[in-house]
C-alpha cells in the first residue's frame, strides 16, 4: 500500500508500518515561485547582504564569529532539549565556574562548536559531501549522549521520530528503510553538486528539509541538518562568515518548524515550507546585522574609555578584543591568553572592573570570575 505526493511516497513495510521514501530533488512539478515567495526571498537576500556589509565593518570579524558560532550551537542544541546555556559553554571552554555545577549536556553544545568549526575549515578544501557530513557527525557525537550510536556512520537499522518511548507503530514519522536511505543519500549528494537554476536560498531550504526527511543517523540528525544550512550559505558565497544563527528562529517557532517539514512529506507543500524558512532567514539576518552594528559601536565606545585611563592602554585594548571572544573569564585566563605575568593579569582585570567594563559575578574572595557586562547583555537580548 502506498500513498504519494511530489515529495515522496509512504510505503507499507513488512513490519506493518509505513516508511516515507523521498523523491529526488529538485521537486517535480518544479517549485512555483509565487509573488509572495519572491517577496520573502527578496527580503531574505537583502537582509543577508546587509549582514555581510555589517560584518565587513567589524574591526576583527573573527572575534565576533567565534561568539556567533557559540550562540548558534546553544540554540540548535536547545531544540533537542539540552539545558546548557551560552554562559555554560563559555565557562566550560574557559575552565571557570561562576557559581554552580555545569549541566552535563554542555559537552554536546561544545561538540557542536567543534563540528561547526571543523566543517567550515574543511569547506575551504572539500565541497560539502556525504564524506564531510559523516566527519562532522563523528565530532558532534563524540563522548556525549548518543555517542554510542554509531557516530560518524550512517544508520544500519530503521529509526523513527516520536515521543520518548514510542515504538514504530506509534511513531510520528518513519524515515526510509536502510536500502532506500542509501539510495536517497546518493541522490542527495548528487543534488548538492548539481548546478541549480533555483536561487541559492531556495536550494538551501530544499536541502535542509530533504536531509531531515532522510534522517540518516541514529542520533543528531536535527543538529547536522541545521549545520548544513550554515555550510551551504558559506559554500555558495551567500555569506562570507557564519554570522547567522537561524536556530534562534527555529527555537522560537519549534512547532511550526516541525509542522512545515511534515507538510512537505504529507502534502508535498514545498512552497509553504520555503515561505517559513525564508521568513526566518530574513528576520534573523536583519537582527544579526543590527546587532553587529551595535557591537561595533560598543567596542569603539569602550576603546575610547580605555584610551582616557591609565598607562597600560595597549594591553588593555588587547584584553578588550579578547572579551568579544570570551566575555566570561578569570585573571588566570588573561595571564594565559595574553602571555602576561600574574600581577599584570590581575592589574588588567582590576583596571577594566574599575571603569565598569568588567563585573565580578561570583562574590568570592578567591577564584573570581568576571563578565563583560554590556556586551553580554547585548548578546542575550
Amino acid at each position: 500500500m502506498t500513498s504519494s505526493n511530489r515529495a515522496g511516497n509512504f510505503v507499507e513495510q513488512p513490519g506493518g508500518f509505513k516508511a516515507f521514501i523521498p523523491s529526488p530533488l529538485p521537486p517535480d512539478p518544479p517549485i512555483r515561485l509565487s509573488k509572495e515567495l519572491w517577496k520573502v526571498l527578496s527580503r531574505a537576500d537583502l537582509a543577508l547582504g546587509r549582514l555581510d556589509g555589517a560584518a565587513n565593518i567589524l574591526p576583527n570579524p573573527d572575534l565576533f564569529v567565534a561568539m556567533y558560532v557559540r550562540k548558534e550551537a546553544v540554540l540548535s542544541s536547545q531544540i533537542e532539549n539540552t539545558q546548557a546555556s551560552l554562559a555554560d559553554v563559555i565557562e566550560y571552554e574557559a575552565k571557570v565556574s561562576s557559581h554552580r555545577p555545569l549541566p552535563p549536556d554542555v559537552g554536546e553544545v561544545f561538540n557542536y562548536v567543534r563540528a561547526m568549526n571543523h566543517g567550515l575549515n574543511r569547506l575551504e578544501h572539500l565541497p560539502l559531501s556525504l564524506r564531510l557530513i559523516r566527519e562532522i557527525h563523528g565530532i558532534l557525537m563524540e563522548g556525549v549522549r548518543g555517542g554510542q550510536r554509531a557516530p560518524g556512520e550512517f544508520r544500519r537499522e530503521q529509526n523513527w521520530i516520536g515521543p520518548d518511548g514510542t515504538n514504530l507503530q506509534g511513531a510520528v514519522f518513519i524515515p526510509p528503510p536502510v536500502p532506500e536511505m542509501h539510495e536517497s543519500l546518493h541522490q542527495f549528494e548528487r543534488y548538492l553538486h548539481q548546478d541549480e537554476k533555483l536561487p541559492d536560498l531556495v536550494k538551501v531550504g530544499l536541502v535542509h528539509a530533504q536531509f531531515e526527511t532522510i534522517h540518516p543517523f541514529l542520533d543528531g540528525n536535527g543538529r547536522i541538518g541545521r549545520l548544513l544550512i550554515t555550510f551551504l550559505l558559506c559554500q555558495t558565497g551567500v555569506l562570507k562568515r557564519p554570522l547567522l544563527y537561524l536556530s534562534q528562529y527555529l527555537t522560537k517557532h519549534k512547532q511550526g518548524y516541525y509542522d512545515w517539514l511534515m507538510a512537505v512529506r504529507l502534502r508535498g507543500d514545498w512552497e509553504g515550507w520555503l515561505q517559513f524558512f525564508l521568513e526566518g532567514i530574513a528576520r534573523v539576518a536583519t537582527e544579526a546585522a543590527d546587532k553587529a552594528r551595535r557591537i561595533t559601536a560598543l567596542r569603539q565606545t569602550h576603546q575610547e574609555k580605555i584610551a582616557t585611563r591609565g598607562r597600560i592602554k595597549p594591553t588593555c585594548l588587547r584584553l578588550l578584543d579578547l572579551l568579544y571572544q570570551a566575555p566570561i573569564l578569570s585573571a588566570k585566563n588573561v595571564e594565559k591568553w595574553l602571555k602576561v605575568s600574574q600581577p599584570t593579569a590581575h592589574s588588567l582585570v582590576k583596571h577594566l572592573e574599575g571603569i565598569d567594563l568588567l563585573r565580578e559575578i561570583t562574590g568570592r574572595a578567591r577564584d573570581r570570575v568576571y563578565r563583560y557586562e554590556e556586551y553580554w547583555k547585548l548578546l542575550n537580548e
